[in-house]
């Protein structure tokens, strides 16, 4: 399943080096967030940055399955 590129941008560059990295979270990624911890079973931290965000999607990803190619 592929993500919508307002929750997961720019992939491909380390997360450190997003010029937007720090700002809150998008309401996407939240949406999809939130989703994935339900379905994971953890919670979602509050505060995370869109980069922070974009790391726990990943890592969401792998333990639920969903985004694997």
């Amino acid at each position: 399943m592929a993500t919508p590129d307002d929750v997961t941008p720019q992939a491909d560059k380390p997360t450190d080096e997003w010029v937007t990295g720090d700002e809150p979270m998008t309401g996407p990624q939240h949406s999809y967030l939130q989703t994935l911890a339900q379905e994971a079973g953890e919670d979602v931290p509050e505060g995370l940055t869109k980069a922070g965000a974009s790391e726990m999607i990943d890592k969401l990803q792998q333990s639920t399955g969903r985004g694997a190619s």
